[in-house]
């Protein structure tokens, strides 16, 4: 080791090391193989190498290549997270209870689709799709009891909801107040990124320039008033789904967030004020190597970005934070016990790449619904990377490796250049405006089609390696009376709250749309009232009307 990395060592066991010590002390006094070798926290070159402080650093320290946290899973594990949600808010709290008492340490909360594009489940649009791929929320008794028995001053929430996030994250606080819960302890995230919907995911409501602003208004209110709370995940999660390559799941979900940067800068916010309560949301896909590097070059590409492109000062501002979710789009109908393994792979990808949060998916879920057996393997997977294979013993156990750091780099590259051509175009906004990034996705997905049906790549038990052993798998159904349910729950909020209350905060909420008021409080209050989710982006939709995507060619 060069006396240069020595001196640099010790100036960050000094600056970084200690202070997290002595906030977080490890696991453990000591980390050992089942040979009683101990293992470092880390492990540095055993030559010179003149790059290594300007490529890696160390843990926790710029430029992040190796971790965000100087103690990483040493000090405490990823945050582990099934995303959840069906049918009533009652059934998925049983679900959330359920996991919680299996060991699960934050919940993800999975909306169905007339929530997630705003409409009640009692509208006609709805009918059909109330609680099928999440839960029905549509007014605050709906979140009442969603989270019922849950303290949420003790529980991290992610909640994957992003054109109506807003509003159901004034729901939660709502309900927070109700509990007697000081808001400001909460912690958790809503999803809130927008600009995927119009790439690649679909469930969008609002043009881009309102959208942006509720973006905005998240930040500020969360700054001030929830300031443990991550008010987006820029996700490149469903932009992999769609067909991505890894490259371009990196670029294009970085382009991303340097729009909202400069939305919330252009907004009046200073760019150290809301950075560090940013977080990003990543696949974890098949090439376990190829995963790994991309999860240390999005970190690496972040911090310098943040650093050089916007100015940030405070470290905590470079820091790229990340949830990752394993990739249903490599889920298989056939075998689906094959699923198992492909899930514990991109997990143990996740782990090795330095995820912050994971959600394992189940191996029935390209069948239905997961049932409460398939999540519990999935979560079983996590604690079993976790405490039985020492994965999480030391940190980045691939730094060095020869394969994995030609792979950062040539990720790292790769990235630049579409985020080059995309500054060009004028930013991530018009890159979708123009069809530019969703023509990327598209052509490198049917690339991908056409090389599984030519057997260029192989997917086991779907175009090699098949089984006539018929699929004898238990699936979960979805009660259709739920709908029922729901419309009935709905009438009566409406009839027992106070109507011209009702009135005269939706005139309220016309007016403020059309001003530069922040409209979380006025959310908050709004929610408090009763008036529901449709009720509120029904309004909303009347003054900024609908979003209409632009014709791929």
């Amino acid at each position: 080791m060069s006396e240069t990395l020595d001196d640099a060592q010790k100036a960050w066991q000094e600056k970084i090391l200690e202070p997290s010590l002595k906030r977080h002390p490890e696991r453990k006094e000591s980390f050992k193989t089942s040979s009683g070798i101990d293992l470092e926290r880390f492990y540095l070159p055993t030559g010179p190498d003149p790059r290594y402080q300007e490529q890696l650093g160390f843990p926790g320290e710029y430029p992040y290549t190796r971790g965000v946290q100087a103690t990483m899973y040493r000090g405490h594990l990823w945050t582990m997270r099934q995303y959840a949600g069906y049918a009533t808010a009652e059934e998925t709290n049983r679900r959330y209870r359920y996991l919680l008492s299996k060991g699960l340490t934050g919940l993800s909360v999975a909306f169905d689709l007339p929530t997630q594009i705003g409409y009640d489940a009692d509208d006609p649009i709805a009918s059909g799709e109330v609680g099928k791929v999440g839960v029905s929320i549509s007014c605050l008794d709906d979140m009442d009891q969603l989270f019922k028995d849950i303290p949420l001053d003790q529980v991290s929430t992610s909640m994957t909801i992003n054109a109506p996030a807003a509003v159901l994250l004034a729901m939660y606080i709502a309900i927070a107040k109700r509990q007697g819960v000081d808001i400001s302890k909460l912690r958790g995230t809503v999803q809130n990124d927008i600009l995927k919907e119009y790439i690649a995911r679909g469930t969008y409501i609002y043009p881009p320039v309102p959208s942006m602003r509720l973006i905005t208004d998240v930040m500020k209110y969360c700054k001030k008033n929830i300031p443990r709370w991550n008010t987006i995940s820029i996700s490149g999660y469903h932009i992999r789904e769609a067909g991505s390559t890894a490259v371009q799941e990196v670029a294009f979900t970085l382009a991303n967030g340097i729009a909202y940067v400069q939305a919330a800068i252009d907004a009046g916010l200073l760019v150290d004020e809301f950075a560090p309560q940013l977080s990003f949301f990543f696949n974890a896909h098949n090439h376990l190597f190829e995963e790994i590097a991309k999860f240390r070059a999005a970190r690496r590409l972040w911090a310098r970005i943040m650093r050089e492109q916007f100015n940030a000062q405070e470290p905590k501002s470079w820091r790229l934070r990340f949830h990752t979710q394993t990739a249903g789009s490599t889920l298989t109908a056939q075998q689906p016990e094959n699923n198992i393994v492909r899930v514990a792979l991109q997990a143990l990808a996740a782990v090795l790449g330095g995820t912050q949060s994971l959600h394992t998916n189940s191996m029935d879920e390209a069948l239905g619904l997961p049932t409460e057996q398939a999540v519990q393997i999935a979560l079983r997977t996590q604690q079993i990377i976790a405490h039985e294979t020492g994965t999480a013993d030391t940190i980045d156990p691939f730094g060095g490796s020869y394969l994995i750091e030609q792979l950062t780099n040539e990720i790292e590259d790769r990235a630049n250049e579409y985020l080059g051509k995309i500054s060009d175009l004028g930013g991530a906004l018009t890159a979708i405006e123009q069809g530019y990034i969703q023509r990327e996705i598209q052509d490198a997905a049917y690339v991908t089609q056409l090389q599984i049906e030519r057997e260029e790549s192989i997917v086991v038990g779907v175009n090699t390696y098949l089984s006539d052993i018929p699929t004898d798998i238990q699936l979960l159904k979805v009660d259709p009376t739920i709908e029922h349910i729901q419309r009935d729950r709905l009438a009566e909020v409406r009839e027992n709250r106070d109507p011209k209350r009702a009135e005269d905060l939706l005139v309220k909420l016309a007016n403020a749309a059309e001003s530069d008021e922040n409209l979380v409080p006025l959310l908050i209050e709004c929610v408090e009232a009763d008036l529901t989710l449709g009720e509120i982006c029904g309004r909303l939709r009347d003054i900024w009307g609908e979003y209409q995507s632009p014709i791929i060619i």
